[in-house]
This record gives structure tokens, C-alpha cells and sequence, in this order.
């Protein structure tokens, strides 16, 4: 079992910044990807990026070059640096570990909402 502590997440303007992390615990062994997904109002849940064991990093096309996701494997920590926020970006925010066999553990949730 992982369990997924998050914080960050809150209020703020367009164009505006905010800082995402979550700190993992438990079997931290098994992970294989750590990331962030979001759910807006009425959509699907969605990746937003990820990173895996070797580094690899995956956004979503319409966060690309704004958001930046950073993990530090020692302390089992991943965080996404969001920047010229928009207001399609409100969500809730759910960070995401990807654990061998093939088990996925999520966050609580964290509230992002952009005004206009």
C-alpha cells in the first residue's frame, strides 16, 4: 500500500502561479510513475503530467510549457509548478502513483481555481 499526502492548491488569478505537492509513504518500493491528474466540474479525469522511474516526463498538450513537474525519488516526493494559469485549469487536482504489479494509488484532492 502507498499512501499520498497533498498540498498546495487554492486561488489565484489568471496568469498566476501555484505550487502542487504530495509526498508519498508506505511501499514506496513498488512505485513506478508518480504525477497529477485533474478533474474539472462534469469532465473527466485527466492526466496532466507524470514522471517515471527513469525519468521520463509526460504533460498534457494544453499544459505544456506552462506547468513543470519535479519528483525527487529519494524522499518519494513529486510536485507540479503550474504557472500562467488559466481559468480552464480549475480542477481538482489528485496526485497519482503508478505501483508494481499494477496498482494505482490517488490523493485526496486539492482545489485549483483560477479566476478571470
Amino acid at each position: 500500500q502507498v499512501q499520498l499526502v497533498e498540498s498546495g492548491g487554492g486561488l489565484v488569478q489568471a496568469g498566476g502561479s501555484l505550487r502542487l505537492s504530495c509526498a508519498a509513504s508506505g511501499s514506496t518500493f513498488s512505485i513506478k510513475s508518480m504525477g497529477w491528474y485533474r478533474q474539472a466540474p462534469g469532465k473527466q479525469r485527466e492526466l496532466v503530467a507524470s514522471s517515471t522511474n527513469d525519468e521520463t516526463t509526460n504533460y498534457a498538450d494544453s499544459v505544456k510549457g506552462r506547468f513543470t513537474i519535479s519528483r525527487d525519488k529519494a524522499r518519494n516526493t513529486v510536485s507540479l509548478q503550474m504557472n500562467s494559469l488559466k481559468p480552464e485549469d480549475t480542477a481538482v487536482y489528485y496526485c497519482h502513483v503508478a505501483s508494481w504489479p499494477a496498482r494505482n494509488y490517488w490523493g485526496q484532492g486539492t482545489q485549483v481555481t483560477v479566476s478571470s
